[in-house]
């Protein structure tokens, strides 16, 4: 489970928003542009960016060699967003749930 109170403190962003912020627009790279350097079919380069696909091992080893980054860093980013989703989607059963302590 990830740390609650540090989730309160920092928003994460979806990792399509990430790649179209801090990889695409600084380098004046488009969408179709990065799909023919990379071989990530546009559509699904343009569902990530709007944040209705998510970043696959594939898409990861891809974009890690074209960046000159680790397939870790975008599969982190995609794990850390979905543990904060699904951590708010099941917040009232995670509350239920009490920390297991051997008998004494």
């Amino acid at each position: 489970m990830t740390n609650t109170t540090n989730m309160a403190k920092k928003k994460l962003l979806h990792p399509g928003d990430i790649l179209k912020e801090k990889f695409l627009a600084p380098r004046k790279i488009s969408v179709n542009k990065l799909s023919k350097l990379t071989g990530i079919p546009q559509t699904r380069l343009s569902d990530m960016v709007h944040g209705k696909r998510r970043i696959t091992a594939d898409n990861a080893l891809r974009m890690a060699k074209f960046f000159g980054n680790t397939s870790t860093y975008w599969l982190k980013i995609q794990n850390d967003h979905d543990l904060e989703v699904t951590e708010k989607k099941i917040a009232k059963d995670l509350k239920k749930i009490n920390k297991w302590s051997a008998p004494k």
